[in-house]
């Protein structure tokens, strides 16, 4: 899965807002069903790992100039949530960025 969400902030400003609410990742899944890790291997990349029944999730959050670019690999047997995963990340990404 990949969303990419556009925006007009400095780098610096989304990097302060993704470091502010990359806890509340876990939202975009359904309630108590995933268990999210967040770290930051670089400024402009945070790395995402999910446990979702059962099911290891890896991703990131890569923060570039005029956008920033979602992806997780979602197993097959999760490939049902791709669309409501999507749609839920669209939604609070875009809600992170909005001014």
């Amino acid at each position: 899965m990949r969303v990419v969400l556009p925006h007009d902030l400095t780098k610096e400003e989304v990097r302060a807002r993704m470091h502010k609410h990359g806890e509340e990742i876990g939202g975009f899944f359904p309630p108590g069903l995933a268990k999210v890790m967040t770290e930051w291997p670089s400024e402009d990349r945070m790395s995402i790992t999910a446990v979702v029944m059962g099911q290891t999730i890896p991703g990131g959050v890569e923060v570039r100039d005029n956008d920033v670019v979602i992806e997780m690999d979602l197993p097959l047997l999760l490939g049902v949530m791709r669309g409501p995963l999507e749609a839920a990340v669209r939604k609070e990404g875009g809600r992170l960025l909005a001014p």
